[in-house]
């Protein structure tokens, strides 16, 4: 089956439990509207009538609380099957090329000056991170950031392929992790987490796990002297020492109570998640490595979260007005306090690691659910020597697969540099991007948009779409050359650079003694890349050595004042352009 045959059958089911839950949820209000006029009526016989008895009360009451209770779970359940639903549609949608902008755009991880990533559209609306992020929690959305932003080392990158192979074809996995919870988006707080894990020990000292046990113990004893015998003053005395300890607690007390609450409700989501991954068994060495840190002291991840949330209930039993009297006696408060904090000191260290996990595991789960979409997407090929990228077929990954034109591109052996020539709304810089995003999917560990794809790892720079800044007093040559004096700060990786109208801010002359100097430089440090250009006095590359730079352009058609382009590339330099030709078409005179 196609990924579209799996989410159109799944949808089919989905949509059917959800009618499901829809009927069901009709006849339940339906059956409390008519309990709780029921209740009402006998209310009435019972209280002007005197007959029946009011016990009869009782059981129009007791069935009104037993389907409130159960319309609860109704409720939950029509969720959960509503968000099956929007995952399988969503699915279909983004399968057809109509599920643009309705993803997570990245906003907050958009950094103009990035080497590439404002350039090549990795984040915002219809971007690459919002095609690619099916994350709930901010630890997911943070490392598929980081992967996108960063390139991996091979060994990384190769393991990340061998996770998203396993993971491609989980997609019961993959629609519980998109589902589970209260919620479609799973409000967790990491920094409330690691703030009340890292927060000092408020309650340290063995003595005082001693003195509360012993009275209570007390409070206990006493008690039954002053039940048998009738003496109190024991257990006075006993109520005054546990008095002024609680006093002099208080605050300590607060703050370990409240800390805990805090984080209660994000690390009760977190369990949430990561007991669905426990329950997955893996094959891959990888994965299986990734969810062994799952666990603190022998005890799985979500068993001790589990721990923690009884904790967390007597702590917040303390409210229960029935208990009140036994509070002080018992020391509940400080007692509950106590536990919480061994809680923390046992397990609270590894919860980090726990979150760290999650967010990989939510990133590995981003690009496998890409992958599975994309099936005739393949892996990259990696491969050592100089720099090269060598891709058959290749395709700009945002753009539908119905309208995407491919193209062959070769920056391998002599060849250099590409030089792109041709008329506005070619394809030159859709081209460039192309390059720059299926070279960030490679170094994220993600299927590239090609037939094939073989390149040897590389670090992307880009001058795509470089604007001058009002805010930053800076022309817009000042922030192209600043730009370019980026790309050659020390890198680990060769550079992949990818320049679009080289210096088009300066005169035809220094741009065109620029433009040289700066490719120079560039091969000079094992650099490869494409530029594209208007200008053709820069085709000729006559600084370059022979074969390292290599002529390629794209065409158009003007008829009868309309344009048209096959977006096809083509060796050589453009023979023709469409400027004047195409101002006259819009009625200037020139």
């Amino acid at each position: 089956m196609t990924p579209t045959d799996q989410y159109s059958e799944r949808l089919g089911q989905r949509e059917r439990r959800l009618a499901h839950f829809d009927r069901l949820h009709e006849r339940i209000g339906t059956a409390r509207l008519s309990l709780a006029a029921a209740f009402l009526l006998l209310a009435w016989f019972c209280v002007v009538r005197r007959t029946p008895s009011t016990l009869w009360l009782l059981i129009p009451g007791s069935l009104f609380l037993a389907i409130v209770l159960y319309h609860q779970r109704v409720r939950t359940g029509r969720g959960l099957a509503q968000r099956a639903v929007d995952f399988c549609r969503a699915g279909v949608e983004r399968r057809d090329g109509r599920r643009q902008g309705h993803g997570l755009p990245g906003d907050r991880f958009n950094d103009p000056h990035h080497l590439y990533a404002a350039d090549l559209d990795l984040f915002g609306n219809q971007s690459l991170y919002e095609r690619l992020c099916s994350a709930r929690t901010p630890m997911g959305e943070n490392v598929l950031a980081r992967w996108l932003l960063a390139p991996a080392d091979l060994a990384t990158i190769l393991e990340r392929q061998t996770c998203v192979t396993e993971l491609r074809d989980r997609l019961d996995l993959r629609e519980d992790l998109a589902i589970m919870g209260d919620t479609p988006r799973l409000a967790l707080h990491p920094d409330a987490i690691t703030t009340w894990i890292d927060a000092p020990a408020e309650l340290a000292g063995r003595w005082l796990r001693g003195t509360t046990v012993g009275l209570a113990a007390l409070a206990v004893l006493t008690a039954a002297i002053w039940a048998i015998w009738g003496i109190a003053f024991p257990l006075l005395l006993v109520l005054v020492l546990e008095a002024a300890l609680s006093y002099a607690l208080r605050h300590r007390v607060h703050r370990c109570i409240s800390g805990i609450e805090n984080a209660y409700e994000d690390l009760k989501l977190l369990a949430t998640l990561l007991r669905r991954i426990e329950a997955e068994g893996f094959d891959s060495p990888p994965l299986r490595a990734l969810c062994s840190k799952l666990s603190s002291h022998s005890m799985t991840a979500s068993s001790t979260l589990s721990r923690l949330a009884t904790l967390v209930n007597f702590v917040e039993a303390r409210r229960n007005p029935f208990l009140a009297p036994l509070m002080l006696p018992l020391m509940y408060t400080i007692q509950s306090a106590l536990a919480a904090e061994r809680w923390r000191a046992r397990h609270g260290r590894v919860v980090a690691s726990w979150l760290e996990v999650l967010g990989e595991i939510e990133a590995l789960e981003s690009i496998a659910g890409y992958a599975f979409e994309r099936p005739e997407d393949p892996f990259p090929e990696f491969r050592e020597g100089a720099a090269a990228f060598t891709a058959s077929r290749l395709g700009h990954p945002l753009i539908a697969a119905q309208t995407r034109i491919r193209n062959d591109v070769d920056l391998s052996g002599e060849t250099r540099v590409l030089l792109v020539s041709g008329s506005n709304m070619s394809g030159k810089s859709t081209l460039l991007r192309a390059i720059g995003m299926n070279t960030v999917l490679a170094m994220a560990g993600a299927p590239v948009c090609a037939a094939r794809l073989e390149l040897t790892p590389l670090q992307v720079g880009a001058s795509i779409r470089v604007n001058d800044s009002l805010y930053e007093g800076s022309s817009r040559f000042y922030a192209e050359i600043t730009r370019l004096r980026q790309l050659f700060e020390p890198s680990q990786l060769p550079l992949l650079f990818l320049l679009d109208e080289l210096l088009q801010g300066t005169n035809s002359t220094d741009r065109r003694i620029g433009a040289q100097g700066v490719v120079r430089a560039l091969l000079a440090r094992g650099a490869i890349g494409c530029i594209s250009t208007h200008d053709l006095a820069l085709t000729d590359g006559t600084d370059l050595r022979d074969g390292a730079l290599r002529n390629v352009h794209f065409q158009d058609e003007l008829a009868d004042g309309k344009l048209s382009f096959d977006f096809k590339l083509r060796d050589g330099v453009v023979t023709k352009s469409n400027g004047i030709e195409l101002m006259r078409a819009i009625g200037l005179d020139v």
